[in-house]
């Protein structure tokens, strides 16, 4: 009796661990867009909503025109560039010459998680190299051209993925440009009609596995695709194995910009372009990556106050992209020095503030039946992404009305309805008429400076 018992132990086991075996290889990824497409969306991702963008690197250093400033004054030859370095550089200049000025002395990898922490953001993506080439880790493909061999001599990279994981729970995540303006290996390729693959196999692709093996990061934020096709690129490789077999395989998102004609296409959320705000609802999970400086995405040492945007229109952004199903990156351009410039500070922590108070009408939130109502401009929708058995609906309003009287289309409620203020503790009087009419309290009153938030309960449609 006791070794029929063990043989159906036995023979148990073996079914059961075979029938592991074929759900792991259902779920392993092949490197075709129709397997890796079919990879659902890590919630983490649709539940943060906002994260912070950080280009840094050698452009810093003149911090003059934008991250494009290599590429603007030798290949495109713009005269304001060209000039700019006619009166302040000696003649023969290179713009390698920028690296050794790359200092990094006021960098407190540490600060900068505290700053990102007090933004409200709940993810941090970082320009591992941009355009440029210029890596801000010790790349082994990179030699005499990153952090540590000519700059800082730090790993900056490095650094504040520590920080981030050690001191906040934010995630981590890593912007990587695919090709370089002016690497000979990408020139050379690019001579031959990208039928050969020498960058890819020496630099690109060996950058990616470096970076994900040593810093886990939990999003790979890809750029610079756009000139050769993703069989060039060997883009579904890599992803293939990142899903399947990297350290980060159950976390890790990717975005669409993974070759020519991928945008929009592929990918586990869409950016399709830089600022990119629909102002509707989307069918696929996308991003807006947007700076607060209007003209750059690095530091520029002359930009004016009027050249960023205010807390008014960051909120305002915030609040359309969430409500058309898209999640927020907004950026920063820190200093050569390291410094996150006050203003990006004052902007950040001013996030913070508002999404404090607000947060629950933002985080895990879901697109609702309507956008933006019909009625009154200004006012953008969420619902709460919990399964209330009630829907609870969620109406950001940038301007406050006149005499506090709010008139609403779009929400159709019943008796049993309630209608709060986020930053006020008591309910909110309203009618129905012609959609609802709600009485808003004293402003004074209200935690909030701008944007306001109402929270509607038991909403029918």
């Amino acid at each position: 009796m006791a070794a029929l018992w063990c043989m159906s132990v036995l023979l148990g086991a073996i079914v059961a661990s075979h029938y592991e075996s074929v759900e792991a290889s259902i779920l392993r990824y092949n490197p075709t867009w129709e397997s890796l497409d079919s990879r659902p969306l890590p919630q983490w991702y649709d539940d943060a909503k906002f994260g912070i963008f950080i280009h840094w690197g050698v452009f810093s250093v003149p911090s003059f025109g934008s991250e494009w400033f290599w590429n603007s004054w030798k290949d495109k030859k713009l005269s304001q560039y060209v000039d700019f370095m006619k009166k302040n550089y000696p003649p023969g200049f290179t713009y390698q010459d920028f690296a050794h000025d790359f200092t990094a002395e006021f960098y407190n990898p540490d600060e900068w998680a505290e700053i990102f922490q007090s933004s409200g953001a709940k993810y941090v993506v970082l320009t591992s190299k941009h355009h440029e080439g210029y890596t801000l880790w010790p790349s082994k493909t990179a030699f005499s051209w990153n952090a540590v061999d000519v700059g800082p001599h730090r790993d900056l990279l490095g650094e504040l993925s520590h920080s981030i994981q050690a001191k906040t729970d934010l995630k981590f995540g890593i912007y990587h440009s695919l090709y370089e303006w002016f690497n000979p290996l990408y020139l050379q390729d690019k001579e031959n009609n990208f039928t050969t693959q020498l960058f890819v196999k020496q630099k690109t692709i060996p950058e990616l596995y470096e970076l994900v093996q040593n810093y886990h990061p939990d999003i790979i934020w890809s750029d610079g695709e756009w000139e050769a096709t993703d069989e060039y690129w060997t883009s579904k490789e890599f992803i293939a194995w990142l899903y399947n077999d990297s350290p980060v395989k159950d976390t890790v998102v990717v975005n669409d910009r993974w070759g020519k004609g991928d945008v929009g296409k592929h990918g586990d959320y869409y950016t399709y372009s830089d600022r990119y705000n629909p102002g509707v609802l989307q069918p696929h999970k996308w991003e807006n990556c947007m700076t607060i400086d209007k003209e750059s995405w690095g530091f520029r040492r002359n930009a004016r106050l009027s050249d960023y945007l205010t807390m008014k229109e960051l909120v305002q952004t915030l609040a359309e992209t969430v409500s058309c199903g898209g999640n927020l990156l907004m950026n920063v351009g820190p200093t050569k020095d390291g410094v996150i410039d006050p203003i990006y500070e004052e902007r950040l922590r001013g996030m913070g503030a508002w999404l404090k108070i607000n947060g629950e009408a933002i985080y895990s939130s879901r697109p609702w039946t309507y956008q933006n109502d019909t009625l009154t401009s200004g006012v953008w929708y969420t619902k709460s992404g919990s399964n209330d058995v009630s829907t609870v609906v969620y109406a950001i309003v940038l301007n406050w009305p006149i005499l506090g009287n709010l008139k609403l289309r779009s929400p159709q409620l019943v008796k049993e309805s309630t209608i709060t203020l986020l930053g006020y503790s008591q309910d909110l009087q309203w009618v129905s008429r012609d959609g609802i009419q709600v009485q808003l309290p004293d402003k004074a009153a209200v935690a909030s400076e701008l944007a306001w938030v109402l929270k509607i309960t038991n909403v029918t449609n």
